[in-house]
């Protein structure tokens, strides 16, 4: 049954569900420092937004943006000239409907002493908006409240906050208060920017006058009319996402019920809970920010408490202020997420960004007082000798204005004069309670009796001990594994499986991206405290009584010291996970229930706060309880009295083995772990001499590798911190029935039914009865790899032996047997469409089916780059798929160019994160161009590709030296948000416009919502890819525990586009273990149009699936760079080409057999499908899976709005100054000069890409065309710059400054006579120089985050950088002219870097792990190359401070330092003694 969200949003129907909506924008402020109120700002306000508009969307309906709105200063005068009788104190309420709620608002208004005064229709123009925000238009009116006498200032704003959150609560969704306060007012809507000031009449009275503006332009994932959720809120505007949303409302939940302050007394039950249901994460992100400011924190003070910097011990800073940041951690955990966040009280103003800096905030100071910060420079025309100061704000940093003063609060200026407001510093060294031996040194488990018993009463199998435990206490690190996941799904498998198993880890894509736990690991923090108090209104030195944990997993030696704390409050207490052996799903029940009531009993009663939850010493006629359920029982009951933030929870589980395991008990409540049965394992793997090292090495490298391994699962999903993670259920169960969820799980997704508790204990009686069987074997498990008596597989040898013959002997018969055995899962399920059949139909003849070349051009190869395959086999698929009309994926490495225009070229072109080869010689020879956001086995995951891999060929391709390791990072970094997200596709199709864009995401809940902005960003195609596609090398954590079955995804993604009303703008692809006609089918009929083969392309190639593509030691000659395993291939194009005409001859069939005549008749047909009766049995019996058999009626057949054309600027302006298409791809030399505004994205990428066409990416000479830029130019200026063009800018550019960089010249120069001095003033945004490949790009002034990241052979010059400066760089030359922010030359394999380190403290602020730091001595090659590129610097921009040090080079000389990657010096001197 449909349900009516509260938000607005339509509610939960099939497989769509409004929980996972997303939205990102962007933000601007502008004010004036004199204080002076001013049309002049409100008019600057609405130029920020239309300047921003490109960072918008719209739906289907062009005329209807996601949203826009400004904040502004209550316009006292415009208000009473309008309105009569106001007294000299009023507020005012901006109210959208409140039809008949009138009187309520009134009398709760009057009940908490506000005098309502007189409602005001606020005039607008409905014909100025588009026709779907007119259909859902609110009535929009004006309260006027008068306070009572004496209540002002801060007083006043609190009482008014209570009496909206009253009749927020009271009234409920038909009224809705964008903003209630005697400071500001709020007009908003569901609106383009554009429009705002049309339908808002008042917004263009010369008379509604205000001293600041905060706009917001919104991009949301979905297209529903939402007029409440557009920006900005009451105290702010944000962009970007804040994911670690659901632990901070977790969070928020556990404290409210101990909640107090003394400013809002007995009033403050009155406004909690605090955040109603349905709300967008900048709502909830506002309504936290509001409770504190309106409890006694000023606004700086509570936005560092939601968004702190970095505080670790690589993070320099003061000790107050580092004082003050771990006093405040422990009152609260980050909010985090890409964050740039404007605010305001209408009085003073400020903007702050998250501890990544992953949202652009630049801002300009200019002479007379005007301040204006966006998320791009240029949103405002100012003249450049006006400007006093260009800037922006670096991860973490804070910018405040306090207008009443006149004054410009930098960051260090607002942290020191918080962190001094209190002693927060002494409060934490002085209540700071210290465990003795805590972390000193890791001690080894002792080994208990009857180890093997154990194991095979907590679930282990032979595989366990042997493919997971002892890997990574070998080597401290996950174990990694290959060619993805083709085992059972747990409720499909019929082994007494952990309930761990039937959870899949969520991850973050395209709406927010993933970090890099590795080379960015100082953002990260396992750290975690027991013993925090709930109330986070008050700031108290018993606040800072804490115990510390540096980290989550516990040894028995720690777990032990603990127990001896000292601190009384801190006593522990064990409670036993066990019930009756044999017990069904009610004593296990009742023995949760009496868990849940000791554990309250002990902590609320007695006091108890540190609790134990141990399954160890169980007796025989005892059965252990899931660790997950009973945790997650625990947390619950203890937050139902109000008493889990200061009671630790530690979880002594025997089940505990696996990263998932731990990630999961943390997601569900859990303070720390103990795995105690798995630590016992590796000492007795240690002692029996298979670790390779003693007990207790081996027991800190298992340790180690769960501590990696939950950094990677937090970082999957875009989270820095354990705090924020803890609780946050980031998790889908596949196969947890709804009684389970509902009542032990609340909260946890799980959309196909299932499983209960009864299921549940049978499994446990299972493993529990297993551990009184005479033999010392455990079982053999054959999770990860096909074993005899264990785990179901798809590929078992018998079908890789019928498949293979089949293919490479033509023969149909044989290629029929195969699929049978693949179709007819009914006992043998591993697959969700393995329990599928189809409804009875009337079949039509096969003649009056498709012919099988129509359905062969449907077909697609996956994508699986150069590198991970040998030439031979890349080269094969292409010709195979080429041959049939059918596409290949060139995958992420890039692709020789003598292949492009051939049959052995791919059709699509991969774009991928690490951008190896990514040139636009590349992109132009493509028929589709493919966005990789994630993988199916490793999604949010990065990936690199080990030297040995990398051979002259491999290298030449990826532009990069043999034998060099090559990265490629978790995200895109030129997608840190939807909006980022639609730039590349701009990129893309102005480089080549003729291209499909395609976009991989891979299957999890909410996907579906994904795709809709996908969708909206102007994307061709969709694939959703499956958890179970191949990969050739991925963590087997990430292969077995991340990602969903495609079936959900593509069901999901079908659902919500047509509900959006954009299916017909996109056609959507799947892949993942796709093999037979049959999958084909089903995949149509949940909507697919596309469909991919991966693994199956390779078994028809020779791949016999020993699952070691990783190691290069590849049997036959598929997966492998080794000389002599290549010469072991074997495979054909015709062997494909069989295959694949098997596939479409079988689809055919299918297709007559249900009366449909094509692939586009079946397309989103499942109400053909239905659950095999046959497969009913046992767990199977209880799925449901109606919600992806849903059919949804299909869009309306209306005429599909007009992309927008990319490379607006380069087709309407630049191309014809340079004389036009012709003449230039003819060549002929021609200079341009042309003023650009930030609103001219891609300049130069539509002039790459017909050079690069003209010339087959070579390009021209240099020079040969010269362009002169004057302004402020837009996103991804000189993006694949091809050879023989020189882009010159005079002003300013955003970000992604030449990405791609294929050859060409951009220099950016300060105009001529500044105000400002070029080398203290920020030129250039982030991420400039992205996988460049060669060519120039100097920039006279300061660059932000990420400078030269992925640079491949470019040459980079700036003069100071922010963090992440030479990320992943592989190859080219860099020179920083000043000073690097932290993290430099992070992943750092190769090129150089000059920097003038003229403070002395490079070694601070650099990532050593990667690189040498080297002085550079006069006469000497380094000397001379400096020299050079000081020459180039100051040629190309002119800098006054190059030509300073050029002038004195040899007394500048011991300033600097060479940056020398040590992985590069290695490859250099094995070349030199080659």
């Amino acid at each position: 049954m449909d349900e009516t969200h509260q938000s607005g949003l339509p509610g939960r129907q099939g497989l769509y569900d409004p929980r996972f909506e997303h939205d990102a924008c962007g933000v601007g402020l502008v004010a004036d420092l004199n204080n002076r109120p001013s049309h002049r700002i409100v008019e600057q306000g609405l130029t920020v937004l239309r300047r921003l508009t490109h960072r918008g969307a719209a739906g289907w309906d062009p005329e209807t943006g996601d949203g826009a709105g400004l904040l502004l200063a209550l316009p006292d005068a415009f208000f009473r000239a309008r309105v009569e009788g106001l007294p000299e104190v009023y507020a005012v309420a901006m109210v959208f409907g409140g039809e008949g709620r009138e009187g309520g608002f009134e009398a709760i208004l009057r009940d908490e002493g506000l005098t309502p005064i007189v409602w005001r229709e606020v005039p607008v123009h409905p014909e100025a908006i588009g026709r779907s925000a007119r259909a859902s238009r609110p009535r929009i009116r004006q309260l006027f409240v008068a306070p009572p006498a004496g209540c002002l200032g801060d007083d006043l704003e609190r009482r008014l906050f209570i009496a909206r959150r009253r009749a927020e609560q009271a009234l409920g969704e038909g009224l809705y208060v964008c903003s209630l306060s005697a400071r500001s007012v709020v007009y908003k809507g569901l609106l383009l920017a554009r429009q705002l000031d049309a339908f808002y009449e008042d917004l263009r009275a010369p008379d509604f006058a205000s001293a600041l503006a905060v706009a917001h332009q919104r991009y949301s994932t979905n297209t529903f009319p939402t007029w409440n959720l557009a920006q900005p809120f009451r105290l702010l505007a944000h962009n970007g996402e804040i994911n670690t949303l659901h632990g901070n409302l977790a969070a928020l939940r556990a404290r409210e019920p101990g909640l107090a302050s003394p400013l809002f007394g007995d009033n403050l039950a009155k406004v909690l809970p605090l955040i109603p249901p349905g709300q967008s994460d900048s709502a909830c992100l506002d309504n936290m920010l509001e409770l504190l400011v309106r409890a006694g924190r000023d606004l700086p003070h509570a936005m560092l408490m939601l968004l702190p910097q970095a505080w670790g011990p690589t993070h320099y800073m003061g000790n107050d202020v580092r004082g003050f940041l771990e006093y405040e951690s422990a009152l609260m955990e980050p909010w985090g997420g890409p964050a740039a966040v404007v605010f305001s009280d209408g009085l003073r103003a400020g903007a702050a960004l998250d501890r990544n800096g992953l949202r652009p905030a630049r801002y300009a100071l200019c002479k007379d007082g005007t301040f204006v910060l966006a998320s791009e420079a240029g949103v405002l025309d100012l003249a450049p000798e006006d400007i006093v100061r260009r800037g922006r704000l670096r991860p973490g940093e804070m910018i405040w204005l306090d207008l009443a003063a006149h004054r410009v609060m930098g960051d260090a200026e607002i942290k020191a004069h918080v962190a001094r407001r209190r002693p927060y510093r002494r409060w934490v060294e002085e209540n700071r309670i210290v465990v003795d031996g805590l972390f000193r040194e890791t001690a080894p488990d002792p080994v208990p009796g009857g180890l093997a018993a154990l194991q095979r009463r907590f679930g282990y199998s032979r595989e366990d001990v042997a493919s997971i435990v002892l890997p990574m206490a070998r080597q401290g690190q996950e174990p990694v594994g290959s060619m993805g996941d083709d085992s059972a799904l747990a409720v499909l498998s019929d082994r007494p499986r952990l309930l761990f198993d039937y959870f899949k880890q969520r991850f973050a894509q395209v709406t927010n991206p993933p970090i890099d736990p590795i080379r960015e690991r100082s953002v990260m923090s396992l750290m975690t405290y027991v013993g925090n108090h709930a109330n986070i209104l008050e700031e108290t030195p018993a606040h800072a009584r804490l115990i510390k944990l540096r980290r989550p997993l516990l040894t028995d030696a720690e777990v032990e010291r603990l127990g001896h704390v000292g601190a009384e409050e801190f006593r522990p207490a064990t409670l036993r996970l066990a019930f009756p052996a044999g017990g069904d799903g009610g004593a296990l029940g009742a023995a949760l229930e009496a868990l849940a009531d000791r554990a309250v009993a002990l902590a609320k009663g007695e006091g108890r706060r540190l609790l134990i939850l141990s399954d160890r010493g169980l007796g025989a006629d005892e059965a252990p309880i899931p660790s997950l359920l009973a945790v997650a029982a625990v947390n619950r009951a203890l937050v139902a009295v109000g008493v889990r933030p200061e009671t630790g929870l530690i979880v002594q589980s025997g089940e505990v083995r696996e990263v998932m395991h731990v990630a999961l008990l943390l997601g569900y409540g859990a303070t720390a772990v103990h795995p105690w049965l798995a630590l016992a394992t590796v000492a007795d793997l240690a002692a029996r001499g298979q670790t390779g090292a003693d007990a207790v090495t081996a027991t800190g490298n298992f340790i180690q590798a769960l501590d990696k391994g939950l950094l990677k699962v937090l970082s999957k999903m875009g989270v820095s911190t354990l705090r924020s993670y803890r609780s946050a259920q980031l998790f889908e169960a596949v196969g947890l029935g709804e009684a389970l969820v509902s009542r032990w799980l609340p909260g946890t997704v799980s959309r196909v039914g299932g499983i209960g508790l009864g299921e549940i204990a049978a499994d446990a009686n299972r493993r529990n009865a297993s551990a009184a069987a005479p033999t010392p074997l455990l079982p053999p498990g054959g999770a990860h790899v096909f074993r005899v008596g264990g785990e179901r597989h798809l590929w078992t040898p018998e079908a890789l032996a019928d498949f293979r013959q089949a293919v490479r002997e033509g023969d149909y018969g044989l290629f029929k047997r195969f699929s049978r055995a693949i179709d007819g899962q009914a006992r043998r399920l591993c697959t969700l469409r393995g329990l599928f059949a189809f409804r009875p139909t009337r079949a039509i003849p096969l003649e009056e089916v498709e012919g099988e070349a129509a359905i062969l051009r449907r077909f697609v190869s996956g994508a699986m780059s150069l590198g991970s395959l040998s030439p031979e086999a890349h080269e094969t698929i292409a010709r195979a798929m080429n041959a049939i009309g059918a596409m290949s994926n060139s995958g992420e490495g890039g692709e020789n160019a003598e292949r492009f225009g051939t049959d052995r070229a791919s059709a699509i072109k991969q774009v991928a994160s690490g951008r190896f080869g990514v040139t636009a010689g590349y992109l132009r020879s493509a028929r589709d161009l493919q966005i990789k956001i994630a993988q199916g086995a490793k999604p949010g995951e990065g990936g690199q590709l080990p030297g040995h891999k990398v051979d002259a060929f491999v290298a030449r391709i990826r532009h990069a030296l043999p034998g060099l390791t090559l990265i490629s990072p978790p995200p895109h970094h030129d997608i840190y948000s939807i909006e980022d997200f639609a730039q590349l596709i701009h990129d893309l199709r102005a480089v080549n416009p003729d291209a499909r864009v395609s976009v991989k995401l891979v299957s999890e809940a909410g996907v579906g919502t994904v795709a809709a902005g996908v969708a909206k960003a102007q994307a061709d195609v969709i694939l959703v890819a499956g958890h179970d596609g191949g990969t050739g090398a991925s963590p087997l954590s990430s292969i077995h525990h991340a990602g969903l079955p495609w079936e959900l995804g593509l069901a999901e993604t079908h659902q919500t586009l047509t509900l959006n009303r954009l299916r017909r703008r996109v056609r959507l692809q799947v892949d993942g273990q796709l093999k037979t006609g049959r999958d084909v089918v089903i995949g149509a009929l949940l909507g697919a149009q596309e469909f991919g083969f991966a693994t199956t392309i390779l078994v028809c190639l020779g791949c016999v699936m020993m699952r070691q593509c990783h190691a290069n030691t590849c049997p036959a000659g598929v997966a492998t760079q080794d000389p002599e395993r290549r010469k072991c291939f074997s495979g054909r194009p015709e062997y494909i080409v069989n295959f694949l005409t098997f596939v479409a001859r079988e689809v055919r069939e299918w297709l007559a057999a249900l009366g449909l005549r094509s692939l586009d008749e079946a397309c989103g047909r499942a109400d053909l499908l239905c659950l095999d009766p046959e497969a009913a049995v046992g767990k199977v019996a209880t799925l449901d899976c109606s919600a992806l058999f849903r059919r949804v009626a299909p869009d309306p057949a209306e005429p599909l709005p007009a992309k927008e054309p990319a490379g607006r600027f380069d087709r309407d302006v630049l191309l014809p100054a340079l004389g036009g298409v012709g003449a230039v791809r003819a060549g002929t030399p021609c200079e341009a000069d042309l003023p650009v505004r930030n609103v001219d994205r891609s300049v130069g990428a539509g002039l790459a890409g017909e050079i690069a066409d003209a010339t087959g990416g070579a390009g021209f000479p240099e020079g040969t065309f010269r362009v002169r830029l004057r302004g402020v130019a837009g996103q991804s200026l000189g993006a694949f710059l091809t050879r023989g063009v020189t882009l010159t800018l005079e002003g300013v550019a955003n970000d992604y400054v030449g990405k791609g960089l294929s050859g060409g010249v951009i220099a950016v120069r300060p105009p001529e006579a500044p105000g400002f001095a070029p080398e203290e003033n920020v030129a250039a945004g982030n991420v400039i120089g992205y996988g460049a490949t060669s060519g120039c790009i100097h920039v006279g002034g300061l660059v932000g985050e990420r400078f030269a990241i992925r640079n491949s052979g470019a040459t980079l010059t700036c003069e100071g950088t922010g963090d992440h400066g030479c990320e992943y760089m592989t190859g080219g030359r860099v020179l920083v002219l000043g000073r690097t922010g932290d993290n430099f030359a992070a992943g750092m394999t190769g090129g150089l870097a000059y920097v003038l380190d003229e403070a002395g403290d490079l070694d601070l602020r650099c990532n050593l792990g990667d690189v040498d730091l080297e002085s550079v001595d006069p006469g000497t090659e380094a000397a001379a190359e400096l020299r050079a590129l000081l020459e180039a610097h100051a040629a190309a921009t002119g800098s006054p401070k190059a030509r300073r040090v050029l002038a004195d080079l040899p007394d500048w000389l011991p300033r600097f330092v060479r940056v020398f990657p040590v992985e590069y010096r290695r490859v250099l001197e094995a070349q030199r003694h080659e």
